[in-house]
């Protein structure tokens, strides 16, 4: 297994977290990709079946991850037990997971932030937790739209406007500057990213 032409800003797997792949036969990052694209549709029609009064939580994230990622690798909807370069302390994700849940349901049922705040904000502190091996950013993407839709019936953002975030290319440089700025408690250039404020 080569995979070593990973975009930039991607979380390498460890060799046990590799061995975890389900298809021995790939290879290369583009047969991975295609993969977990078909794996992913799939879960995004999983998710559209959900029970629309079913709310946000832990266990809801684990059950999305493994339905979007769980066809590729064994370890999907199961949280990370190794260090990585980004991420809290594995033994701290089942907490941080929770208190984010608690406070994203917290957000949308006081008004706390306007909707795309709100899910600006969700997103980025599950990636800052990055409970997976793997998947973090589509996980959290696809969850955000999730919080979106169920808790404040808003169109999901428009992520990629065009592009492939999956790749080396502006647009992704962009999301990649944006959670960094919102690491340092700068959201603006998130906000500006999901579409709540213009350009400066």
């Amino acid at each position: 297994m080569i995979l070593a032409d990973a975009p930039a800003g991607a979380t390498p797997l460890d060799p046990d977290e590799r061995l975890g792949l389900k298809h021995k036969h790939v290879t290369t990052r583009s047969e991975l990709d295609e993969l977990e694209h078909v794996n992913i549709q799939e879960g995004l029609q999983w998710l559209s079946r959900r029970r629309k009064d079913q709310t946000l939580n832990d266990d809801f994230l684990r059950d999305l991850h493994k339905q979007l990622f769980g066809k590729v690798w064994a370890w999907a909807g199961t949280y990370r037990r190794t260090e990585k370069n980004i991420g809290v302390d594995p033994l701290q994700i089942g907490v941080m997971v929770r208190l984010l849940t608690d406070d994203a349901l917290y957000w949308a049922l006081h008004g706390t932030y306007r909707p795309l705040e709100a899910a600006a904000r969700f997103h980025h502190r599950l990636v800052q937790i990055h409970p997976f091996a793997n998947g973090n950013g589509r996980h959290a993407r696809i969850a955000s739209d999730y919080y979106l839709e169920r808790h404040f019936s808003h169109p999901r953002i428009e992520w990629a406007h065009g592009f492939d975030l999956q790749t080396d290319n502006e647009r992704r440089a962009s999301y990649i500057a944006a959670l960094r700025a919102a690491d340092g408690e700068d959201y603006g250039p998130l906000l500006v990213f999901v579409g709540l404020r213009e350009r400066g």
